[in-house]
């Protein structure tokens, strides 16, 4: 009994290791999903927001309280009607100062306008003077003459002759004053045009005063620039705004809310692939089932740089006939790039498998379905032999480059599918040839009907991210692809890192994993 009870403890211990090794061994699980046939569109996701084709920011010139409103949000208004009355009485009383100072500058200049009058008449007067001592002078100097024929003939006297002589010098000097009046008179006339000339220049200046308080005056009543929707207002009935910088804004219109834009931000990674004219569908939040459909009217070259990610502005334009959509909502927008009819589809998930096996094992399995790593494709990042990174071991179902899954937010803040180094080729990214074809390589596993795995080759194409286009390769519809396994030494399944097959994983629409 003795002997039995040390026994017994060390035999039920190896019995209880061996039922857990042998008893808990459970079968490889493979998930697989069906390759289809049907048509793929890579697609350019970005975020944006509607916008009105035009809107107007209505301010104030100038300065004052908020005496009325006639216009209120989402108001419909006609060009030139009042919207909005500033209380005018300081304007006013500036406009009557104004008009006053012209008058008085008018008055100014007819004032001056008949001292000019009196002053042509003195210079006639002071002319006609002149005349007459001209006539003065020449007859003294006459009678100087015949005084001096006189005198030589002792018919005079001597004192008669200097008389004579002080006559002629005097009116020769009487000439010279009248003279000297008359560049006198002319001076001050000219003077006198002088001012006449500055008057009618402050009454220029003043008529200027007057007409831009008479303007100022009509400021303050504010008018509709355009036809359109009122979708702001800024102010209420006795607010006062300041116009001493810049013009405040009181009211923003919208032209026409039925042709709106959508200004969707396009990293510069997808810039190149969108062409104008391209067709493009977007969502908004407000109706979240339904789709709305624009075209690219622009791409402009304008960059916008926020924290080192460049962006550039893509400008749809859509009809909002029944003006569902309101300016300022994003959109959701997706450009299709390039696209492929009738063609046979692989699900992504499965270029991002890898079996677990050892290295040596995998190429024993390559080198047994002829499958070279040296053969198409191989100067380029694989994926099949590599599904998780392929050689260059990168994660399963990595998304690499940060961008985000499909429907999240990625570089940016933009609406990026999936993709970037976890796309179809094993970790490696894979630019479009001209924006539309890819051309790399992938290895896939197919499960046998004997639950074996064949590996297979193919050339691939255009990928929405879901699936992607078989270029070359001997896959048919139908034929089912691993995605993922699960055995004793594997508690999470390779397909989006540690998500179960079948919840939103590579898979996607059509591709539903299933267990063999």
């Amino acid at each position: 009994m003795g002997r039995a009870l040390l026994v017994a403890p060390p035999v039920a211990v190896v019995v209880l290791a061996g039922f857990w090794a042998y008893g808990s061994r459970q079968p490889v699980q493979y998930y697989t999903a069906r390759v289809e046939k049907g048509n793929i569109a890579q697609v350019v996701q970005a975020t944006g927001t509607i916008n009105a084709v035009t809107t107007v920011q209505v301010g104030s010139q100038v300065s004052g309280n908020i005496a009325k409103l006639f216009a209120d949000f989402n108001s419909q208004v006609k060009r030139n009607q009042i919207i909005a009355q500033i209380d005018p009485a300081t304007l006013q009383a500036r406009l009557m100062q104004a008009e006053a100072d012209m008058d008085n500058a008018r008055a100014n200049v007819k004032g001056l306008e008949a001292q000019i009058d009196v002053q042509k008449a003195d210079v006639l007067a002071v002319k006609a003077g002149v005349d007459r001592a001209r006539a003065q002078a020449k007859e003294a100097e006459q009678n100087l003459g015949r005084t001096k024929e006189l005198f030589a003939q002792g018919i005079l006297s001597a004192a008669q002759l200097d008389t004579a002589q002080s006559n002629a010098d005097a009116a020769v000097a009487s000439l010279r004053v009248t003279e000297a009046q008359v560049a006198q008179s002319n001076a001050r006339l000219k003077s006198t045009i002088a001012q006449l000339d500055q008057a009618k220049a402050q009454v220029a200046q003043r008529k200027a005063s007057a007409e831009l308080a008479r303007v100022d005056l009509a400021h303050t009543t504010i008018r509709a620039p355009i036809d359109g929707t009122v979708i702001a207002r800024n102010v209420d009935v006795g607010q006062t705004v300041a116009a001493s910088l810049q013009a405040p804004t009181l009211f923003v219109l919208a032209q026409d809310l039925t042709k709106m834009l959508v200004y969707a931000k396009t990293d510069e990674a997808d810039v190149g692939k969108i062409k104008v004219g391209a067709m493009a569908t977007f969502r908004v939040d407000s109706f979240p089932r339904e789709m709305f459909r624009g075209m690219v009217k622009q791409v402009r070259m304008n960059a916008t740089m926020v924290q080192n990610v460049v962006t550039y502005d893509t400008i749809i334009e859509f009809d909002n006939a029944d003006q569902k959509l309101f300016p300022g909502m994003t959109a959701y927008v997706s450009i299709p790039v390039a696209w492929a009819n009738d063609t046979v589809k692989i699900p992504n998930g499965a270029m991002r498998f890898k079996p677990e096996m050892t290295e040596e094992d995998r190429k024993e399995l390559l080198a047994k379905f002829n499958i070279s790593e040296d053969g198409p494709g191989a100067g380029q990042r694989r994926a099949g032999a590599g599904g998780a990174g392929g050689a260059g071991g990168r994660p399963a179902g990595g998304n690499g480059g940060g961008e985000a899954a499909s429907g999240a937010p990625g570089k940016g803040g933009m609406m990026r599918r999936g993709g970037g180094e976890g796309e179809p080729g094993g970790g490696a990214p894979s630019r479009m040839g001209g924006g539309s074809q890819r051309d790399d390589w992938a290895t896939v596993w197919k499960l046998l009907p004997n639950k074996s795995l064949e590996p297979m080759r193919v050339k691939l194409g255009v990928t929405d991210f879901t699936f992607t286009q078989m270029v070359e390769g001997s896959l048919k519809a139908g034929e089912e692809l691993v995605i993922g396994q699960s055995s004793k030494n594997s508690t999470a399944q390779q397909q989006g890192g540690s998500r179960p097959p079948g919840m939103g994983g590579p898979a996607g629409p059509g591709g539903m994993p299933r267990r063999m």
